[in-house]
C-alpha cells in the first residue's frame, strides 16, 4: 500500500482562471504532484528494502530522494489549499497582527515574499512559515523543494515558482505569475495553518 496519496484539488481545474489557466492545473496535479507522491513512495520502498537485505550502498540518493519528493509533496498539498477563487485581500485576525509585528506592515510583507519568490534562483518556492523557536512568521525562498529551508519550520503561504508552474501561460514572466498570485490567495487557509502551528508548537523551552 502506498505511503502517500496524491490529493484531490479542493476546486476545479479551471476555477483560478484568469491568474492561473486550466491547463496549468491540470498538469502540475495530475502529473507534476503525482510524480512527486510516487517518488516519495518509490524511495521509502528501496529503504525498505535496504533494511531487509543489509545493503546501504546508495543510502545518501536514496534519502535525497526521499527528502526531494516528501517536500514537493508536503509543498504542493499545501499551495493548493492556500488559494481560492474568492482569494485575495489581505488576512486579518491574529496572523494580521503578527505581519504587522514582524514586517512592519501588509505592503512590506507582501514585498518581500514577492521579492523572494521572484529571485528563486533556478526552480524553487517562495514561502512564508512559521518559526517555533521565535514564535514569528518568516519569508524565505527554497530551492527545489527543500533546500535552504528553515528545520522545524511550518508552512504557512507557498507559491510555487518551478516553470511547470506558469510557463505555458505566463512564459518567462515569473513576475507577472507573482504579481498576480495576490488575487487568489485564501488567507481563512493560510490564517487556520499559522493558528495551529502555533498550537501545536512542541520546540523545548530551553531552544528558545
Amino acid at each position: 500500500m502506498a505511503t502517500y496519496t496524491l490529493p484531490d484539488l479542493p476546486y476545479d481545474n479551471d476555477a483560478l482562471e484568469p491568474v492561473i489557466d486550466e491547463r496549468i492545473m491540470e498538469l502540475h496535479h495530475d502529473k507534476h504532484h503525482q510524480g512527486y507522491v510516487d517518488g516519495a513512495n518509490a524511495a521509502l520502498d528501496k529503504l525498505e528494502s535496504m533494511r531487509d537485505s543489509d545493503e546501504w550502498g546508495d543510502t545518501r540518493a536514496v534519502k535525497r530522494s526521499l527528502a526531494f519528493n516528501l517536500s514537493g509533496h508536503v509543498n504542493h498539498t499545501v499551495f493548493w489549499q492556500n488559494m481560492d477563487p474568492n482569494g485575495g485581500g489581505q488576512p486579518d485576525g491574529p496572523l494580521s497582527d503578527a505581519i504587522d509585528d514582524h514586517f512592519g506592515s501588509f505592503d512590506q510583507f507582501k514585498a518581500d515574499f514577492s521579492a523572494a519568490a521572484k529571485n528563486v534562483e533556478g526552480s524553487g518556492w517562495g514561502m512564508l512559515v512559521y518559526d517555533h523557536i521565535s514564535d514569528e512568521p518568516l519569508v524565505v525562498a527554497a530551492e527545489n523543494h527543500q533546500n535552504q529551508h528553515p528545520q522545524g519550520a511550518t508552512p504557512l503561504l507557498v507559491l510555487d515558482v518551478w516553470e511547470h508552474a506558469y510557463y505555458l501561460q505566463y512564459e518567462n514572466n515569473r513576475g507577472d505569475y507573482v504579481d498576480n498570485f495576490w488575487d487568489i490567495v485564501n488567507w481563512d487557509d493560510v490564517s487556520d495553518r499559522y493558528d495551529n502551528a502555533r498550537k501545536a508548537d512542541t520546540i523545548p523551552a530551553h531552544t528558545r
